[in-house]
């Protein structure tokens, strides 16, 4: 499927010149306003999230409002049929971004609105339609937000052509149609949802709320087997979210990421030492070899589980990077300490295979999950000795280059440090005993 939508400047060229060539048989020229957005966008660099939303899957959301417009009208219907408002709530809800939306919008506007009679009535109402279910429907969670956006960007449609034309009675039939454009843009819209983000190979909010659920077959496993690994996995939700909140990233993702990125200790829970016996080690009777496979191991379990549960393609992320490339430093240290003479131990060897992470959600779960098992290790955990260890795992992979290939700036890993600080006093604070 990724295949089908690669990340390529290439798409949205090759379309265009396809619609130079068949311009004059089924009238795609019209459609050239969008494409010379698109374009622009593709070569500058300000744009950085319109980058990442994939240009070639938005060109595809484009061509589908462009063809099912052409097709009504081609029918006699009239352009006010078209429930364009489907393709900027689509857009929002798929790629969690403004711009795109608005971008995605202005071109289907212009490009439909050409196909009427009177270009800038139509592209005004449209265009208004647009706006105001992005609004609405921006950082939606629940299936009813995305209802009410469309009821009240079909009303918004509907005064905005009473204002243009006056109120006329005759036109009573029109007015209603255009109200109920409104509504069913959002009942289509939540009902072709699933289907596209299955195609296009991502998860929306809503679908992430889905995953929040403790009755899942994953958490409830985790609850019963690996039940350290779980509180582990809660807290790290918390502070990812937390974080995500202050560098204007996805919080919901980065907790559901959180929620499940640990998924593959459930192979071997025993062997994660939040699980473990406080009297006995396993890794005790086992060489630091055989420990760090089977360490690095949940990594590559925890993806196959994940297949398994059909948990979407973009939860893998969080399972594969959460380490990145970092060094499983306790077991290296034991492999150096009981080498013989003359014996060389590699620490490419002891290295998590990666990738690192490349987004700034999964990049704070990375960083969520060092420093809470950092922090859970302090005999006596004082404010300031939480900063203080918070602060040097921090830098340890800031400095080992885990962070090369994620958005964060160092702003925003001084602000990352200062949340997981202060959550972490409050979790883990020595406490007076009253007793």
């Amino acid at each position: 499927m990724k295949k089908l939508f690669p990340k390529t400047k290439l798409v949205p060229i090759g379309i265009c010149v396809f619609m130079f060539l068949f311009s004059e048989i089924i009238h795609l020229n019209l459609a050239i306003p969008f494409f010379l957005i698109l374009l622009y966008l593709c070569f500058y660099k300000k744009f950085t999230k319109i980058k990442h939303a994939r240009l070639p899957a938005l060109s595809f959301l484009f061509l589908i409002s462009f063809c099912l417009g052409y097709f009504l009208i081609r029918q006699g219907l009239s352009i006010y049929f078209i429930p364009v408002a489907i393709i900027p709530m689509l857009s929002v809800l798929l790629f969690n971004n403004l711009e795109v939306a608005y971008f995605l919008s202005l071109g289907t506007c212009i490009s439909l609105a050409a196909l009427s009679p009177e270009p800038f009535k139509a592209w005004f109402i449209l265009m208004t339609s647009c706006v105001c279910a992005i609004q609405l429907v921006n950082k939606a969670r629940k299936r009813a937000q995305v209802i009410q956006a469309g009821i009240i960007a079909g009303i918004l449609q509907l005064v905005s052509l009473i204002l243009l034309e006056h109120l006329m009675l005759n036109q009573a039939q029109r007015y209603l149609i255009i109200l109920i454009n409104g509504l069913l843009s959002g009942v289509i819209t939540l009902g072709i949802l699933p289907f596209f983000e299955y195609i296009l190979q991502t998860v929306t909010n809503i679908s992430l709320l889905e995953l929040a659920d403790f009755n899942h077959p994953i958490l409830q496993r985790m609850i019963l087997e690996a039940p350290g690994t779980y509180h582990h996995s809660l807290v790290v939700g918390n502070l990812s979210d937390t974080a995500c909140s202050v560098v204007d990233a996805n919080g919901l993702l980065a907790r559901i990421g959180a929620y499940y990125h640990d998924i593959g200790k459930l192979q071997k829970p025993e062997y994660f030492i939040e699980n473990q016996d406080i009297k006995k080690n396993a890794h005790d009777e086992l060489t630091p070899t055989m420990s760090k496979l089977i360490i690095m191991n949940h990594v590559k379990e925890g993806l196959e589980l994940a297949k398994k549960y059909s948990l979407s393609p973009i939860l893998w992320d969080f399972i594969q990077q959460h380490h990145g490339s970092s060094l499983v430093y306790y077991f290296y240290r034991r492999a150096l300490e009981g080498k013989e003479e003359n014996q060389e131990v590699a620490e490419e060897g002891f290295r998590y295979p990666g990738p690192k992470p490349n987004t700034k959600e999964t990049a704070i779960v990375l960083l969520a999950d060092s420093v809470e098992a950092a922090t859970r290790s302090l005999k006596d955990p004082t404010p300031d000795k939480i900063e203080e260890t918070v602060r040097k795992v921090i830098n340890n992979k800031f400095i080992d280059g885990q962070l090369d290939e994620c958005e964060l700036t160092l702003k925003d890993i001084e602000k990352i440090s200062s949340v997981f600080s202060k959550i972490l006093s409050g979790i883990y604070h020595s406490r007076v005993n009253y007793s």
